[in-house]
């Protein structure tokens, strides 16, 4: 029975991808990361320094809401910063077993190795063209709810998105001769699943949604023109892209629960009457 202060493996996978999800701290060795860098999702990986005496209230002043700490083995060092956090009014638990029992479970884990370039703050900055519909709101989604929950997001014009991602180390994506962009027949959001090695069956029918409504291919997925509509819908709702941005989180949070939990759910009208009469 897990300590009152602890996470299972799977209750915390129950969460990622989701509002709900609590931050989640790798506190590891920089030793023991460096021989195995792969992360949880949306992990925010802190060094042995920034534990220090003199650094470690700037990281207890970026935290709220609720928070997991992850270490190799779930012993003392995830225990006792969890512990530092509670004493501190933050509600902290640590993630039981800690990566060992997160690997050894089979759930998913993330190569940050492509991430290229962060800012001050350790946040991934990422650069794309103005007045979004599809890709350009997914990738954000996935981003913030598999990568990066802090990642900052540069809505520019087209012809200025190299300069503005070079002036502010930032990223850029969804567009033409970028490494982050279509591949043949793949959407950006497909390409991020892959390189970033997220494999999981929900992304996956996702991803599938994603690029039938992305690339004019309603066949791919039943689901795909409802949210083209919904996408450009969205873009006329708002004229402001980060505006739209933070509505369009919501509606891949829904795709995202219903290809996760509720695919072989269907719904009728009306669905109480007594005895069952037609």
């Amino acid at each position: 029975m897990p300590a009152p202060d602890a996470i299972s493996p799977d209750k915390l996978a129950k969460l990622l991808g989701t509002p709900r999800c609590p931050t989640i701290l790798d506190n590891r060795r920089d030793g023991l990361r460096a021989e195995d860098p792969l992360l949880l999702p949306g992990v925010r990986a802190i060094a042995e320094a920034d534990l220090a005496p003199e650094r470690l209230e700037t990281l207890i002043a970026s935290l709220s809401g609720p928070v997991v700490v992850a270490c190799a083995e779930g012993h003392g060092r995830s225990q006792g910063l969890a512990a530092l956090l509670r004493n501190r009014g933050i509600s902290a638990e640590y993630l039981e077993g800690g990566y060992a029992a997160w690997r050894a479970a089979g759930l998913p884990l993330i190569d940050p190795a492509k991430i290229t370039a962060r800012d001050a703050d350790g946040r991934t900055v990422w650069v794309t063209r103005s007045r979004p519909k599809v890709d350009r709101i997914a990738c954000p989604w996935l981003i913030r709810r598999f990568i990066d929950p802090r990642a900052v997001f540069l809505y520019v014009a087209p012809a200025e998105v190299a300069n503005v991602a070079a002036l502010y180390c930032g990223m850029p994506f969804d567009v033409e001769d970028t490494f982050w962009s279509h591949r043949g027949e793949l959407c950006t959001f497909d390409v991020m699943l892959a390189e970033f090695g997220l494999t999981m069956p929900a992304l996956d029918r996702l991803a599938r949604i994603v690029r039938g409504a992305d690339t004019a291919r309603p066949d791919l997925a039943p689901e795909a023109p409802g949210l083209l509509a919904a996408s450009l819908g969205l873009s006329r709702m708002y004229s402001d892209d980060l505006e739209q941005l933070e509505a369009g989180m919501a509606l891949y949070d829904a795709f995202y629960r219903w290809c996760r939990d509720a695919t072989e759910e269907t719904h009728n009208w009306p669905t109480n009457r007594p005895g069952g009469a037609a």
